[in-house]
């Protein structure tokens, strides 16, 4: 376990803290509870303990995770101790929050080694010396059955059927698995065994943090406070942001990667971005907003600092102004990017069918994706959009060619 000191922070009075930490806030449960701790914890000089549990069921974040991520910060911003809770115990279980059927259970080395890489990437955000990584297994694993019973206890079936993605699947006949009603005990009983003072989480987790103040209370402990952080849209606006819908932009991406990625998002979703994934003030983000409205600024302008900034969050100010200026070289200048990824075939074919050497490339997943991407007019050849599918490239007669699919992906074919 990595430990912070509490240390002896200077606190900026109670009320300006509450301002600060209700930047982009959903809900605070409750906010004048939140003021009591924090007026508290200035007069002790003591920093309040903040408690997110990441569920290690995938091995990248991305900046949906940052959202609350950011908000940790925050916290840390203000004086206080965070504890970066991994749910090594919990993710065993799967978390079945939106999930309309049960979600497949994750083995003890899927969960350790996914585990090991949110270490490596949340310093990113959070300040090392004022972060404390912890594992749920290091009390669930010694609660044992019968202190699993007694937590069973202190909840009823029913109040666990209030949950919608529950209710639903009841209603529905869906099976629920008896294991899936633990999940949101133990995540309950992890702010007992912590004392938490304040829980984050997602909206959609807003259930099993109330869950965690039932049961601080029913342990004789003070209730924690509930903060919940919107669910940030993925780069099409409409879904929630997952690795699964492709529709994600991964911290430990490249940069080049993150910043085109960023730059096609639309003018309207660029402000939900600023606000959530950045530290500017609302004052300023509301200044920015005013301006493009006024025709002051471009909207374009508005994303290219958006982007820089994000990026340079993740990979440093130098790794930003060279993706900028990638960017502004391949996409406004119609230029080759600096570094294309060289591909050598293979001596021996006469030629090569286009769609196959897409999915060879990695650049369709199947021979079906490829048709459709030339088809849609995503392909061209040596800056020659393709249009038929059932194009050949004679190996024979070419030394090189350069692929490009989409907006973004350029690849160089060697022919021995």
């Amino acid at each position: 376990m990595t430990t912070a000191g509490r240390g002896t922070t200077a606190f900026a009075p109670p009320q300006e803290q509450l301002e600060y930490l209700r930047k982009g806030a959903v809900e605070i449960i409750r906010e004048d509870e939140l003021l009591g701790k924090l007026q508290r914890s200035q007069r002790q000089g003591r920093p309040l303990t903040v408690k997110v549990g990441f569920d290690p069921s995938a091995p990248d974040l991305h900046l949906g995770h940052t959202v609350v991520i950011r908000k940790m910060k925050h916290f840390q911003d203000m004086g206080h101790r965070v504890v970066f809770l991994i749910g090594d115990f919990t993710g065993m279980i799967g978390d079945p929050t939106g999930q309309s059927r049960t979600r497949p259970v994750l083995t003890r080395a899927q969960v350790k080694q996914n585990a090991a890489t949110y270490r490596k990437q949340v310093f990113k955000i959070l300040r090392a010396k004022r972060t404390v990584i912890d594992f749920n297994s290091r009390w669930l694993g010694r609660l044992g059955a019968a202190g699993f019973i007694e937590l069973a206890s202190k909840y009823t079936v029913a109040r666990l059927l209030e949950r919608d993605d529950f209710a639903r699947r009841y209603k529905s006949g869906q099976p629920i698995g008896l294991h899936e009603f633990l999940y949101p005990l133990a995540q309950g009983y992890d702010s007992v065994a912590l004392e938490a003072d304040v829980e984050m989480g997602g909206t959609d987790q807003t259930f099993n943090l109330l869950v965690g103040r039932e049961l601080m209370r029913e342990y004789g402990l003070e209730p924690q406070v509930v903060l919940t952080m919107p669910l940030l849209e993925g780069l099409d606006g409409v879904e929630k942001m997952s690795k699964s819908l492709g529709n994600y932009v991964g911290i430990n991406e490249p940069a080049r990667e993150i910043y085109g990625k960023l730059m096609s998002i639309s003018d309207a979703l660029m402000w939900r971005y600023w606000e959530l994934c950045t530290d500017s003030s609302l004052s300023e983000i509301a200044g920015l907003r005013s301006r493009v409205e006024a025709g002051e600024l471009h909207p374009k302008d508005v994303k290219t600092d958006l982007a820089r900034r994000i990026v340079a969050d993740y990979h440093g100010r130098k790794a930003a102004d060279a993706a900028a200026f990638e960017f502004e070289k391949v996409f406004a200048r119609k230029e080759t990017p600096e570094e294309v990824r060289e591909v050598r075939m293979p001596s021996g074919a006469q030629t090569v069918w286009v769609p196959k050497l897409l999915v060879t490339l990695g650049l369709a997943k199947s021979n079906g994706e490829a048709r459709r991407l030339i088809e849609q007019g995503g392909v061209s050849i040596d800056g020659v959009r393709l249009a038929d599918a059932s194009r050949e490239i004679h190996a024979v007669s070419s030394s090189s060619c350069l692929i490009k699919v989409g907006k973004r992906h350029f690849v160089r074919v060697l022919f021995d």
